[in-house]
């Protein structure tokens, strides 16, 4: 959360830091459904500093590492945080196929 504020704020290397930091306490290998919703957290922080390759990485992950993968199409769809991804051809692909595909 204190990622996704410094993001908003406009702080990018710090916004990245403690999204990292986050994943690093809680990796999906430690919590698989707590993990996957911080690696989306980080990946809308790297989305909202314009890191978009790093967003599109960890959408990846989170969205190869499950059955459920990660966040739903109408959440990459409609939610602002991933604004700064609309219009790139790995987001839309991502966007477009379901999570098992990715």
């Amino acid at each position: 959360m204190l990622g996704l504020i410094d993001a908003a704020l406009g702080r990018k290397e710090e916004a990245l830091r403690e999204g990292r930091r986050a994943l690093e306490l809680l990796p999906i290998q430690k919590d698989a459904i707590s993990g996957k919703h911080t690696m989306v957290g980080l990946a809308k922080i790297a989305a909202w500093v314009g890191d978009k390759d790093l967003a599109r990485e960890q959408l990846v992950r989170a969205s190869s590492s499950f059955p459920s993968g990660g966040p739903t199409y109408g959440d990459l769809k409609l939610m602002p945080w991933w604004d700064p991804l609309r219009g790139d051809p790995c987001f839309e692909k991502i966007r477009r196929l379901p999570c098992t595909q990715v």
